[in-house]
């Protein structure tokens, strides 16, 4: 027996196609497996549940091909500054109108009121197949008893082919409408989603090749377009994106992007691939990470209080958190900037920090109170950069800065940039240069400044510690920055 290049058997004539399995499989499976194996696979050549499938699968039994992977350009062209050297502290010219911040309605002080997990929506569970906690939500989903039979067997293309087999001819739709149920109840974005899938093929299945089988099927029949490859005699599974991952392998087919998730800033051992090129029928749509609304976990509520010095007075804020909806966002690979720049934060931190501002800046002109949410965002957190304190480049959501201790310049221009836009309503866009991250305001004052289309912005820098706006770091001043980010207009 030979292997060809894309995992195929060459079989001698001298053997028989059933004498060859039999060969196969009775030095690795005893005589009650083999029996359950053969009728397992005579049982999945029934008509498939959809017609689309028969004409897929045939399809991936035909020859595939072999694909170079391409690592993903990095976020940074260059090391960001391992450490920021402060300015002198200066007070800013007290310019513009006076402020009143408004919110939505009175909040009590957090030390005031007692903790309160919001309710959340039920979603039954007693009576499903399978049960599992997703971000502290109990959930449920049928499963069919034939998945447990669905094995890469053999490890080649035949094994794929033998796997979708099985679960075409499944009842998988009790799975689908369980999945789509949760999806709407929690409100899941993309992301979500491909978290909920993993998380449910990781319950059914133990071995890593299994699992990326199990969750290509379902996210094709949800309508992703996916694919799988073969490396090494295992299973490879990539995601369609429009938008680029950074620091993830990706393959080109048909001039789209297809990204391995689970290779996420890790170097791939073997960057080449045997797979198809032709999509499964109607499934279209890309993984789109963008995170407009915020799931909607069960609640983990913690509290913090962070503070920072200014002309000798110590300033405090204090917020609740969600520990359900950090570890969600711990998750994310890199995904552009946009992204980040344009999500929310969770309603309860964002009027517990509102209202400590408020309370701070309220009465003052617009310039001295801009100024001190800027000198917040520089003071009340430690700099360090991701390679530092994480290992690899990990870009922060607004929840997320809040959350941890340390951070480095793009977690703070996204902080800052969501909160001077929601505060005071004024345009913000975000700066990124070759090694750094800046923010620049579209507001009348003078002092360093970057122009955007025929607008010119004026630079706010939430990492350059003392620095007032208008002041850029003395290295980024003659520079001129490699993009800009746009933060959307109606922020949550």
């Amino acid at each position: 027996m030979q292997i060809n290049k894309v995992g195929g058997l060459k079989l001698y004539k001298r053997f028989g196609l059933f004498s060859l399995i039999y060969l196969l499989l009775s030095s690795t499976l005893v005589a009650g497996n083999f029996e359950n194996f053969k009728r397992t696979q005579n049982s999945a050549f029934a008509k498939y549940r959809d017609e689309k499938d028969v004409a897929f699968n045939n399809y991936l039994k035909a020859p595939w091909q072999e694909y170079t992977a391409k690592e993903s350009k990095p976020l940074y062209e260059r090391q960001k500054p391992k450490s920021i050297t402060p300015t002198l502290q200066k007070k800013i010219k007290s310019v513009g109108p006076r402020v009143n911040i408004k919110l939505q309605k009175k909040v009590q002080r957090p030390q005031e009121r007692p903790t309160v997990t919001l309710p959340r929506p039920q979603i039954a569970q007693n009576s499903k197949d399978i049960n599992l906690i997703f971000f502290g939500q109990e959930i449920g989903i049928d499963v069919d008893a034939r998945f447990k039979n669905a094995k890469f067997y053999p490890q080649n293309q035949s094994g794929i082919s033998n796997f979708f087999d099985i679960l075409a001819s499944s009842d998988y739709e009790a799975t689908l409408r369980d999945i789509n149920t949760i999806t709407k109840k929690l409100v899941l974005n993309d992301w979500g989603i491909y978290l909920l899938v993993n998380s449910l093929s990781s319950t059914l299945f133990f071995n890593p090749d299994d699992k990326k089988l199990f969750s290509w099927f379902v996210f094709n029949k949800l309508g992703y377009e996916v694919k799988i490859g073969l490396a090494d005699k295992h299973v490879v599974l990539m995601h369609y994106s429009e938008k680029i991952i950074y620091s993830t392998p990706n393959y080109s087919f048909n001039k789209k992007r297809f990204y391995i998730i689970s290779s996420y800033a890790r170097k791939s051992s073997n960057n080449k691939l045997y797979t198809y090129e032709q999509s499964y029928p109607n499934a279209i749509k890309p993984l789109d990470l963008s995170l407009s609304i915020l799931p909607n976990f069960e609640q983990d509520i913690k509290s913090k209080t962070v503070s920072f010095e200014q002309f000798g007075v110590v300033y405090k804020a204090a917020y609740k958190y969600d520990k359900n909806l950090i570890d969600f966002m711990a998750t994310y690979p890199q995904a552009d900037y946009e992204t980040y720049f344009n999500s929310p934060m969770s309603k309860e931190t964002y009027e517990d920090i509102a209202q400590d501002l408020k309370r701070y800046v309220d009465g003052k002109k617009a310039s001295v109170a801009i100024n001190f949410v800027l000198n917040f965002v520089q003071k009340a957190f430690k700099y360090e950069v991701d390679q530092t304190q994480f290992g690899r480049e990990k870009v922060m959501f607004s929840n997320e800065t809040l959350f941890y201790d340390k951070s480095d310049c793009e977690d703070r221009a996204i902080l800052f940039a969501y909160l001077v836009k929601k505060l005071f309503g004024i345009t913000v866009i975000g700066v990124k240069y070759k090694d750094h991250m800046a923010t620049a305001l579209y507001i009348p004052v003078q002092g360093d400044s970057v122009k955007a289309g025929r607008r010119k912005f004026v630079i706010a820098d939430p990492t350059y510690i003392n620095a007032n706006i208008g002041q850029s770091m003395p290295q980024y001043k003659s520079k001129i920055p490699q993009s800009f980010i746009v933060v959307k207009r109606d922020l949550k």
